[in-house]
């Protein structure tokens, strides 16, 4: 007989869900916004590592894991998801393992015999070009594979991915080129908080993995339980009529164009370096693998891709962290052992500062940086003045017989100088900025583990300063986050599970996989940095390792090296590096085998390509099934729309990849910005739809055009070449808060207008409980 106590136990949850996400949301803002704010009062050493830097680049990760993992717990036992397994679910399931299990072990044999023929004396080109090809092509047969015309195949995968396959999927869509390629360089160059007003560092780690809790808590599983194929379907089922649901289309294909242009400018990137092809051809060739895979098969096609892209790409990051961490602590487990390094970075710091030679670099770029000041205050006459010296400088070479090469630097330099007073004025501008960044101590590169700049005890401006940092850093920081609940092609990806458990459960997968990479960035950034300030550093320019010269001819931007003292040795100061550099090239700066160089170039691949497949796939259906979507539900219009679909893909992908070959802005940027528009366009107006029966078709519409206008006036009136144009003085910023963090004005300009309209309006459209499934 059934004890009627522990019926009536069962019968009721153990705690209340909306009572639980209270903590938990309580818990999540302690252990980010509160931590970085006491940054500065949390600088006690335990066991080597100082307290807040520990929290903010692992503890805060670790917490975001449990907060998901107790939620889902919690949210899938109350609502009884314990139901008899399905047989031929299991047995599909099963299927997958035994699939996955066998690319895994194929993979590990494809590297081993790649190690094999480079130690028998394959040419690296060649090594470079089998892992390109290779992977490219193996991911092109997953997309021929997965070809398919039906709509809920193409845009939801057939609502059938298992949890932990879901949560491999998102972490590849999600991990882009940004976190590959250019975060652990953004940690290097920027330690914990970046310098001054531009935040960065750690931002990234808090930001990126933070915003997992509001996807779990607020967003993913009701998004799932409408049983929706794009997130502007929310925006059209939820407050009816048309225009909802189109801005929220327009709203998508904007954030995501520009977060693509981004991963399209990575596969260049590394596609130019791996086959040793122009840039421009690089982005050709690794647009093609993403065509195959998202214009054949759409979700289905692309789900699978980014499984094996995942696999890559983790394998990729954590083989060189992993060897790196070895070589110098003798421990291969970098996220735990990496502290060591920190008080012996400190220590290399204070060093390079008070050293004569780099006192005397930082004085000889102050002084170009004075010179080019000189230059722009009367351009005409130093441009003519320039022009006369060259040619007498060639006409004295040519009289003295000097070498042909001498002369023909000299020409070149004449060829090279400004056309016009206008290209004079933008060239000596720049100059006269980079040279005076590099003219501080360090390159202008803050010391790793301070939090913020400035001192909040010091003079007024050193406590300006300090503000300023810390108000910026918490800004970024709210900016990735709550971009990350609203990014179109992030939440798609949970319209791919079975139910509303596994949604929940595929989030938990999705920051588990992810944290895999996240907790060795900052690692591998202590690492590099202590083994070019350590070992590299005062080296003979004749000495410098190969891979300077060869990565400097990929993109000047991204290495370069000047003896501007003459001696003819490197100090820390005469070494430029871009933030995309130090991912990529660290099996060459540890000495690692080039077959290593392969595996990471091919994991910065995977990782652009697999969120470049999510993008263009977002922005495809975007065009056509959210805009175009005149309502049919019949089997013809299904296919209709998903012909479009490719169509409209296929367009934005050429038109995405001729931006990205203008090189427009570096990759965190870009990415950084997409978190902004996509925040305050969606993320307001969607979690007080879904929380808020209130909210009326009227306020949707007012809430995400104020999120939209704020952000990109915002970002739009605050870009140099725009006040320039616009003859605008002074600054225009607000509150000091850089225009990347726009979205922290747009979101809050989003949730204004949408409360206040709500309430002035009628409501009569339908609450999300309501939504039929558009099956």
């Amino acid at each position: 007989m059934m004890n009627p106590d522990s019926t009536e136990v069962q019968s009721q949850p153990l705690i209340r869900l909306s009572s639980l996400r209270g903590w938990l949301l309580f818990c999540w803002f302690i252990a980010s916004f509160g931590v970085v704010f006491f940054a500065q009062n949390l600088q006690q050493v335990v066991a080597g590592w100082p307290l807040a830097y520990w929290f903010a680049a692992q503890g805060s990760v670790l917490v975001f894991i449990v907060i998901v993992a107790m939620f889902a717990w919690f949210a899938n036992r109350h609502e009884g998801v314990s139901q008899a397994p399905d047989p031929g679910y299991t047995r599909y399931v099963n299927r997958i393992h035994k699939r996955f299990a066998l690319f895994v072990v194929v993979f590990l044999l494809f590297l081993l015999l790649l190690t094999f023929a480079e130690q028998s004396g394959l040419r690296k080109i060649w090594v470079g070009a089998i892992f390109l090809f290779a992977t490219v092509f193996f991911y092109a047969l997953v997309g021929i594979y997965g070809r398919t015309s039906t709509a809920t195949e193409y845009y939801v995968a057939g609502r059938r991915i298992p949890a932990m396959y879901n949560g491999m999927a998102v972490a590849a869509d999600w991990m882009s080129a940004a976190s590959f390629i250019s975060m652990a360089g953004g940690l290097y160059l920027q330690g914990f908080s970046g310098s001054g007003a531009q935040p960065g560092g750690l931002v990234y780690i808090l930001g990126w993995t933070g915003g997992f809790c509001l996807v779990a808590l607020l967003v993913a599983p009701h998004l799932r339980r409408m049983n929706l194929y794009t997130v502007p379907d929310f925006f059209g089922v939820r407050y009816g009529g048309r225009w909802p649901r189109i801005i929220a289309a327009w709203a998508a294909v904007l954030c995501s164009f520009t977060y693509v242009v981004a991963q399209i400018y990575g596969v260049g990137l590394i596609t130019s370096r791996l086959t040793g092809v122009q840039f421009e051809i690089g982005i050709l060739l690794g647009l093609g693998g993403v065509l195959v895979c998202s214009f054949l098969g759409g979700m289905r096609a692309v789900t699978w891709t980014q499984v094996t892209q995942y696999v890559v790409l983790i394998l990729a990051f954590l083989i060189p962290v992993s060897w790196l961490a070895y070589k110098q602590l003798g421990n291969p487990l970098a996220p735990l052992v990496y502290g060591q390094q920190l008080s012996k970075i400190t220590n290399l710091e204070r060093k390079l500062v008070d050293d004569e030679k780099e006192q005397d670099v930082i004085y000889l770029y102050a002084k170009k940086s004075t010179d080019f000041a000189l230059k722009l205050s009367n351009v005409s006459e130093a441009l003519e003045l320039e022009r006369k010296n060259l040619r007498a400088e060639i006409s004295q070479l040519t009289e003295a017989h000097a070498e042909e090469s001498v002369i023909v630097q000299a020409r070149r330099e004449l060829a090279a100088l400004p056309r016009d007073e206008d290209a004079a004025r933008e060239r000596w501008t720049k100059a006269m900025v980079e040279n005076m960044e590099r003219a501080q101590p360090l390159a202008g590169m803050p010391l790793h583990t301070r939090p913020f700049a400035g001192d909040s005890e010091g003079s007024k401006n050193d406590q300006q300063l300090f503000n300023t940092s810390r108000l910026n850093f918490l800004a970024l920081m709210f900016c990735l986050m709550i971009g990350t609940a609203g990014l179109p092609h992030l939440l798609t990806r949970f319209f791919t599970t079975r139910d509303v458990s596994e949604a929940r459960n595929s989030v938990t997968w999705s920051l588990f996989f992810i944290a895999l990479l996240y907790l060795a960035a900052p690692a591998l950034a202590v690492l590099v940095k202590f083994e070019i300030m350590g070992h590299l550093v005062g080296q003979r320019f004749d000495d410098l390792p190969v891979w300077i010269a060869q990565w400097a001819k990929v993109d000047p931007s991204l290495i370069s090296v000047s003896d501007i003292n003459g001696d003819h040795i490197l100090q820390f100061a005469e070494l430029k590096l871009g933030a995309d550099i130090v991912m990529l090239a660290t099996p060459e700066i540890a000495g690692l085998p080039y077959v290593v160089s392969g595996l990471v170039a091919a994991g910065g691949l995977a990782a652009a390509l697999s969120t470049a497949d999510g993008l263009l796939l977002t922005i495809g259906n975007a065009l056509a099934h959210d805009l175009f979507y005149k309502g049919e539900s019949t089997k013809s219009s299904a296919v209709r729309r998903v012909m479009l679909s490719k169509f409209a893909l296929l367009l934005v992908a050429l038109l995405a990849a001729y931006v990205a070959a203008q090189r427009p802005a570096d990759i965190l940027y870009l990415v950084s910005a997409s978190f902004s528009l996509a925040g305050a366009a969606f993320v307001p107006v969607m979690v007080i739809g879904i929380f808020w029966p209130r909210a009326t078709r009227q306020g949707a519409v007012a809430g995400m055009l104020s999120g939209l206008f704020v952000t990109i006036y915002y970002m739009v009136v605050n870009a140099p070449a725009v006040r320039t144009l616009l003859d605008l003085h002074g600054s225009g910023l607000w509150f000091d808060i850089e225009p990347v963090s726009a979205g922290v004005f747009g979101v809050s300009a989003g949730v204004l207008a949408t409360l206040f309209v709500s309430l002035l309006t009628p409501t009569s459209q339908s609450t999300p409980h309501s939504i039929k499934s558009p099956d």
